[in-house]
């Protein structure tokens, strides 16, 4: 069963994470290799993407999850009809 926005939210702070968000990607963007100081553990909620990292490119769509620690550099590119992610962040610091 499919869990909701407050439920993934709940969840996440109960285990730590600072902020939880839901993010939302146009058809066909792309974004270039970056890196983030936060701690990423997030569930593709509609759509399908391609994340790209060191060990490699994940295409991931709805019901897929994703983790990325701080400082890691990756890539991002969205399917035809963009993407919705939630996403649980916390700070690299706390780690």
């Amino acid at each position: 069963m499919p869990i909701t926005f407050q439920e993934f939210e709940a969840d996440a702070l109960a285990r730590g994470f600072d902020e939880v968000l839901e993010r939302k990607w146009t058809p066909n963007q792309v974004v270039g290799e970056h890196r983030h100081p936060f701690a990423a553990d997030a569930l593709v909620v509609d759509g399908e993407m391609w994340l790209t990292e060191a060990g490699g490119t994940s295409h991931l769509l709805a019901g897929d999850t994703f983790k990325l620690q701080p400082d890691v550099p990756h890539s991002e590119r969205y399917g035809p009809t963009g993407a919705i992610y939630w996403v649980a962040r916390r700070d690299g610091k706390s780690n």
